[in-house]
């Protein structure tokens, strides 16, 4: 299967929903209010957070099946989901009840949301706990079809579903007013209806009996040597994503994060490029590093020079229309408060893009502690960092704060990936 064909597929599963937003953003702000639209994408971003009560085996699952379908394994692999999958049902159970648990205090106090909008938000963080399970689960049926490079199916339900983000709260307001009790019900119903057509596709690659097979608690701990360091990366990462607009609530407001997260939920769109190519590069490296090791270093070395090539001139091009482009998109008093936070943050995706080549490539050879055990140490650095920035520069501190950070990253990634890939070769 061509490594540029499942590329395109995953641009068109990151990129076609994100046009909507587009649309849809703006109409949102106007009609809810800046500080119920901050709210709603801490919504967006605990449900993407808490996928990682999948312990990693959405990414396991990828790297086992897809070394299985290139060996003489081929039989173990509808005892490996199924085990997968059980593991992963019961971890989101219990990541959506850590939510619940946890919904009153973010709610009243901890994210200082006004008193006005507490209830709401409250109630938002409930319901949103039932999408827990549902993205887990999805999850893992997704790291099945990866290693399948399935990725036409994969990325179609992903225009489902990132349509359905966007699309949905904007129709809730539409029918229903401006409740965001309403529009988190309509985004975890979509989770449902993507997650049982996960199912069918997943239904179609294995034996018709697949699921009745046994459970094996040997293929769980066989997943779990290789998920439990993905953990440590999936509760790092995203935290260092998403941390920064948690932080910024506590410090400077909820009012405040809405001028750094919808530039940065822009921003992070242009990372589908890189993103689309290391998803795609991701199975095919595991399956190529059990025969060609050389062909292997080959690949990453070529997919890191056209994710640079891509995203220098767009990157620049974004760091010099800031300005203009926010002013257009969501008027002059929006552009001055942001402006600044785009251009900066225009240089750390950059470097977060190129990134991305050396972290799938790592992970591919199996030795997921390396990013993880990187993760830990940037997360010690970065918190103390970010609120010191926040403080002094106020919310360009954390525009600041970030891209340093995600520079760091790339050099670090960059000289670990060559050492690990150097002993393959």
């Amino acid at each position: 299967m061509s490594l540029k064909r499942n590329t395109v597929w995953n641009l068109v599963g990151s990129g076609l929903p994100f046009l909507l937003g587009v649309i849809t953003i703006p109409y949102l702000i106007k009609h809810i209010g800046v500080e119920a639209f901050g709210i709603l994408t801490l919504v967006w971003a605990l449900i993407g957070y808490f996928s990682l009560f999948d312990f990693g085996l959405g990414r396991a699952l990828t790297q086992k099946v897809a070394s299985c379908l290139v060996s003489d394994d081929q039989g173990r692999v509808p005892e490996l989901v199924k085990s997968g999958l059980i593991f992963t049902a019961i971890t989101g159970i219990l990541g959506g009840f850590i939510l619940a648990i946890f919904a009153s205090p973010l709610g009243h106090s901890w994210l200082k949301v006004s008193e006005s909008l507490q209830a709401d938000t409250v109630r938002c963080l409930l319901i949103a706990a039932f999408g827990i399970p549902l993205t887990t689960v999805t999850t893992g049926l997704r790291g099945v079809l990866e290693a399948y490079e399935d990725f036409k199916d994969i990325n179609l339900l992903r225009v489902l579903l990132g349509a359905a983000n966007f699309g949905l709260p904007a129709l809730s307001v539409m029918l229903l007013g401006p409740s965001l009790a309403w529009m988190v019900v309509s985004l975890v119903a979509a989770r449902l209806i993507v997650t049982f057509a996960h199912i069918a596709l997943v239904n179609k690659k294995l034996s018709n009996n697949w699921w009745q097979k046994k459970a094996s608690a040997k293929d769980i701990k066989g997943l779990l040597s290789f998920g439990v360091w993905m953990t440590v990366s999936n509760i790092i990462s995203p935290l260092m994503v998403t941390a920064d607009r948690f932080v910024i609530s506590a410090v400077l407001g909820a009012s405040a994060v809405a001028y750094y997260t919808v530039p940065s939920e822009v921003l992070m769109r242009v990372l589908i490029i890189p993103a689309a190519l290391s998803g795609a590069l991701f199975p095919r490296l595991a399956s190529k590093l059990m025969v060609d090791s050389a062909e292997a270093k080959k690949v990453y070395y070529n997919s890191m020079k056209v994710v640079a090539g891509i995203l220098a001139p767009i990157c620049l091009i974004i760091a010099l229309g800031s300005y203009w482009g926010l002013s257009i998109w969501l008027g002059k008093d929006f552009a001055q408060k942001s402006w600044a936070i785009v251009s900066i943050m225009s240089v750390g995706i950059l470097f977060n893009g190129i990134a991305f080549i050396p972290f799938a490539a790592i992970q591919a050879t199996g030795n997921a502690q390396i990013t993880a055990r990187l993760h830990a140490l940037e997360l010690l650095i970065y918190i103390p960092l970010l609120y010191f920035f926040l403080h002094t520069f106020g919310i360009l501190g954390a525009a600041i704060v970030w891209t340093i950070r995600v520079g760091g990253d790339l050099v670090c990634l960059l000289v670990m990936a060559k050492k690990t890939l150097n002993k393959l070769t």
